[in-house]
């Protein structure tokens, strides 16, 4: 194939040019890199502070770019992004070790220095999902023979994942043994566990927007999906169906396109939806990894899922979705806001299910410093 060529090309003329930087000496520098924003995440400055307490001469890089639509981005976002990846082998190059929180190109495709660790800790508490190699030649996945071109999630020297009950889950998703993966869970636990931190964000947020102060507060984190049209009708009949002694907050993916038409439901663009877990007094989701996160914080959760055979076809789950979920599981919204409006929850569940997939930890960023500064 003529496009397999034009790569195969593109490819050993970077992996040239890699070898002419790696003749540079190495640095005394720790870089993360992550593709899932366009500045450092919270967690990284969290890992990092940490890190220059241990280590004051060391130096701490962090390269943060996004590539929106991925391989159906424009022309103009993939030289964007191609010239940020030639930023990203100059500093890989000289750099002792490397922390991801997603996929990096130069990291998989490129032979590196003997010196070089590279560590993936991923950008969610859970994998409900399938994902990478789980779902090759599928529809939401990648094909095999891309996957194998591009040396997909190759050179790990360690993968961190929040618990055992999916250690499996992501060391297949990523194409590694079981014994590959870390139980280390993100930063993110330690504030999802400082009451003073949440009371704090819980102020903040009910400053900006004081109604949500007058009535419990529901949020709503939908899973994005690349077809719309079902989930439109059925945020539709939440909306319609919503009962007014409760607030609704929905957080949808930033790159939805569905339209809420309701001005009593509140959106919160300045709040991602982990800061809104903190003002939630009830959590509805249906396959996000928000889940976990809700659950360390022991909010009741109910699942609103709508087009669970669809997607389990389409995408399929890392567990038996039907029968694990602590909660309230049902494609008719009038159910969901039966369950919550009774008051009644089973949190000795919700505890022994979250249990099984997160370690809980009130030093999740200090454990992660203790084992990156071995690596160093």
């Amino acid at each position: 194939m003529k496009y397999e060529r034009i790569l195969k090309a593109g490819i050993k003329s970077l992996n040239c040019l890699y070898g002419i930087m790696k003749k540079a000496p190495t640095k005394n520098r720790m870089l993360f890199i992550s593709r899932q924003s366009d500045k450092p995440s919270f967690e990284f400055e969290m890992i990092a502070k940490k890190m220059r307490k241990k280590d004051p001469d060391l130096q701490v890089l962090m390269l943060c770019k996004t590539l929106p639509g991925g391989v159906n981005s424009s022309v103009k976002s993939k030289l964007s992004y191609g010239c940020h990846m030639l930023t990203q082998m100059r500093a890989i190059a000289t750099s002792k070790l490397v922390v991801l929180d997603s996929y990096c190109i130069p990291i998989s495709l490129f032979e590196h220095k003997k010196t070089l660790k590279v560590v993936q800790m991923w950008h969610s508490m859970g994998t409900m999902k399938k994902f990478g190699y789980q779902i090759l030649n599928q529809a939401e996945g990648s094909s095999y023979e891309l996957a194998h071109l591009m040396r997909m999630h190759k050179n790990y020297d360690a993968i961190f994942c929040a618990g055992e009950g999916y250690r499996h889950y992501l060391a297949e998703g990523f194409g590694y043994p079981d014994e590959a993966v870390t139980i280390m869970p993100l930063p993110r636990m330690d504030l999802l566990l400082d009451k003073d931190y949440g009371a704090k964000k819980k102020e903040e947020i009910i400053k900006h927007y004081p109604k949500l102060a007058e009535k419990p507060v529901v949020l709503y984190v939908p899973t994005f999906r690349k077809e719309e049209g079902a989930f439109q009708k059925a945020l539709n009949d939440m909306v319609n169906g919503w009962d007014d002694a409760f607030n609704l907050v929905v957080k949808k993916h930033p790159l939805s396109q569905v339209e809420i038409g309701d001005g009593k439901v509140l959106t919160c663009p300045e709040y991602s939806s982990f800061d809104l877990l903190f003002a939630a007094d009830y959590v509805i989701s249906d396959y996000s990894c928000i889940i976990y996160e809700a659950a360390i914080m022991e909010k009741p959760l109910y699942f609103y899922n709508f087009d669970f055979d669809l997607y389990e076809d389409l995408r399929g789950l890392n567990l038996d979705y039907l029968k694990e979920l602590p909660g309230c599981i049902s494609a008719d919204f009038t159910q969901i806001m039966d369950a919550i409006r009774s008051g009644q929850y089973d949190y000795d569940r919700l505890r022994r299910w979250r249990d099984t997939y997160v370690k809980m930890t009130p030093h999740a960023t200090q454990d992660i410093a203790d084992f990156l500064e071995k690596m160093l």
